[in-house]
């Protein structure tokens, strides 16, 4: 199981071994094409997912209307909202299996 932390700046790194591996891009031109602190594309996002705003909105625990206001930049995800972004950005499967399964009873 890989283990993923979004620094402040925005960079994702794979802690390994107590140590923070920079994840790179696939392709190292895409380095150059990318800003240095990029913004989730909310509604790229949400297209690769092949998802509505209303489910997307649902899967995320979120009201419609701040997806339509990230995608409209009206306003930006921030916080635990940009890290989400980044992580689902990065494994959107992983994300939404974990966010839909139901907590266990302790």
């Amino acid at each position: 199981m890989q283990r993923l932390r979004l620094k402040a700046d925005g960079r994702i790194v794979e802690l390994r071994d107590g140590q923070e591996i920079p994840l790179v891009p696939a392709h190292p031109d895409q380095a150059a094409m990318q800003p240095a602190v990029a913004q989730p594309a909310v509604r790229d996002l949400r297209r690769r997912a092949r998802l509505t705003q209303l489910e997307f909105a649902a899967k995320l625990g979120v009201p419609v209307e701040t997806i339509r206001n990230w995608e409209q930049g009206k306003r930006a995800p921030r916080g635990p909202a940009r890290a989400l972004l980044a992580v689902i950005a990065h494994s959107p499967e992983t994300v939404f299996a974990a966010l839909s399964s139901e907590p266990t009873a302790a």
